[in-house]
């Protein structure tokens, strides 16, 4: 296990302007959320991005969050991600997250990234 805080861990490389505008970054409203049927650190939520359609991700925050407290909170995604499928569920996007150390360190905190005040799914966050 690593002993290396967020301030000391490594910058990934950096990407231009033009890189970084390819990301749609938009708050998303939980609606649903459950533990992953297959996978014992995700949580699968269900999320009202704005588009009308309801949209599935899912987010390895199980050992931070109750699925049940997240439930009507507003978040940010990665909306323009390509599907993945984690442990037989599709997840279309990512939420982000910040933490202050690595994966498997102990003393890890994760926390959601959300809006300050309420606003639309859907708005783009920029």
């Amino acid at each position: 296990m690593s002993t290396e805080t967020a301030s000391e861990s490594k910058f990934k490389p950096e990407i231009t302007f033009d890189d970084f505008a390819k990301i749609d970054l938009r708050v998303a409203k939980i609606t649903q959320a459950e533990p992953h049927p297959n996978a014992d650190r995700l949580i699968k939520l269900q999320l009202d991005d704005g588009s009308g359609t309801p949209r599935q991700i899912c987010a390895g925050v199980r050992d931070y969050y109750n699925p049940e407290d997240l439930v009507g909170r507003s978040i940010v995604i990665v909306a323009n991600l390509a599907p993945r499928t984690l442990r037989g569920e599709v997840s279309h996007g990512m939420l982000l997250a910040a933490s202050n150390a690595d994966k498997g360190s102990d003393d890890r905190s994760v926390v959601l990234l959300n809006p300050m005040s309420e606003i639309e799914p859907g708005s783009v966050v920029s």
